[in-house]
């Protein structure tokens, strides 16, 4: 299936010209039927009876296995989540802390999860460094080096947790976390690597960082143009040894029909125990479905040349744009494009103007910038037609 053929499933886009597949993907008419579909046959079957169960546990093993496949681990080591924080912050507050332990945040990474982490450190006693990434704005070499180098210069010797996403949300540059994860294998205190997932899944290839990392935290409905609510996170087998559940309900113990204060550990011994109580089963139909769709435009790789020849042609063509400035200084190497604006006026009202006209990109808080997001079937034309109206908004 070419991108035309991918692009016309989407109903989001026969009207709007979109680059905010970073802050949510377009669903198209396949996974929205799926999830219908789904709907309709728990009504059948269920919904809570006998005959309702198996479908259930296809349903739920089916999706496991695909997100597992993806990210390049056993399905024992994969949790279904409703979201990236849940995923990252659920397996993230049962790690054993001891007061006094540090831990090491980059500063690209989203609020929610550096909320999480305060909180965590207030209530542990904990301390918090800066991992500094944010200006690490060059080519992929020299930025690898940087974010390695910054490594060695913000570890301390009671360093427990490292926190990067793997492709950060506001610069677009991607992270080399095998690196990093190979390194604190070799740190003296061996600190658990969290990876916030969120612009990488469904965009480039994850297996590698997934299956290196102890908590890989992603949704569907970002990059994979799946529905909102459902994603998942891929946990290390160090992780599922050392960690306890969080956030508890039936879906973390291995009897859930029995309940039995004297036994002190009830719990499922692999990613299970980190999953809680009733999902949206449909969902699962509707992700799956948009994965397949995805892999039937070409492998991640593909994939991946695809949208970074289309944010390239974003990128150049910023540089015709007066007061534009790119963040990164050479072409992107995902597809999101992030950019200042030279005049005083508002970014939130510049997007406005830009939605006004049918045209939607999105501003940030941190770094003050705008971004602009690529997909596989974005269009050369919505491409010009993003840029020529910049440079009208840029000159009046």
């Amino acid at each position: 299936m070419n991108g035309a053929q991918f692009r016309d499933l989407f109903p989001a886009l026969a009207n709007k010209t979109y680059f905010n597949f970073g802050g949510q993907g377009p669903l198209p008419t396949p996974s929205l039927n799926a999830i219908t579909s789904c709907w309709q046959r728990i009504q059948e079957l269920g919904p809570f009876t006998t005959d309702l169960w198996p479908f259930i546990g296809t349903e739920l093993n089916s999706t496991r296995q695909q997100l597992a496949k993806l990210c390049g681990v056993a399905p024992h080591r994969l949790a279904l989540t409703e979201n990236v924080t849940s995923g990252c912050v659920l397996p993230l507050w049962g790690l054993p802390f001891s007061p006094g332990d540090h831990l090491l945040i980059s500063d690209c990474e989203h609020p929610g999860v550096v909320a999480a982490c305060a909180e965590l450190a207030r209530r542990e006693g904990l301390q918090i460094n800066t991992l500094p990434v944010q200006n690490l704005r060059g080519d992929p070499s020299a930025r690898d080096a940087g974010v390695m180098d910054a490594l060695e210069q913000t570890l301390q010797p009671r360093t427990r947790l490292v926190v990067l996403s793997h492709l950060l949300w506001n610069t677009g540059q991607i992270m080399p976390i095998t690196a990093v994860a190979d390194r604190l294998s070799n740190h003296p205190h061996r600190p658990f690597l969290l990876v916030d997932a969120a612009q990488s899944f469904g965009q480039i290839p994850t297996d590698q960082a997934a299956a290196a990392a102890d908590i890989y935290g992603f949704t569907g409905h970002k990059w994979a143009c799946g529905p909102e609510g459902l994603g998942g996170v891929a946990l290390s087998e160090r992780l599922l040894a050392e960690a306890n559940p969080t956030l508890i309900g039936w879906r973390s113990l291995r009897n859930e029909s029995k309940a039995d204060p004297s036994n002190l550990n009830p719990f499922h011994h692999d990613s299970r125990r980190f999953e809680v109580a009733t999902s949206c089963v449909p969902l699962m139909a509707g992700l799956r479905c948009s994965l397949d769709l995805l892999e039937q435009t070409g492998s991640p790789e593909q994939r991946l040349q695809q949208i970074r020849s289309l944010s390239g042609r974003v990128w150049q063509g910023l540089a015709d744009v007066p007061g534009v400035t790119p963040l990164l200084s050479s072409a992107p190497v995902s597809g999101l494009v992030s950019f200042t604006w030279g005049s005083e006026q508002p970014l939130g009202d510049l997007v406005k103007q830009l939605g006004s006209e049918g045209i939607w990109i999105r501003d940030l808080a941190d770094p003050d910038c705008l971004r602009a997001c690529t997909h596989t079937f974005t269009t050369d034309e919505e491409v010009d037609a993003l840029i020529e109206a910049l440079k009208r908004l840029a000159t009046t």
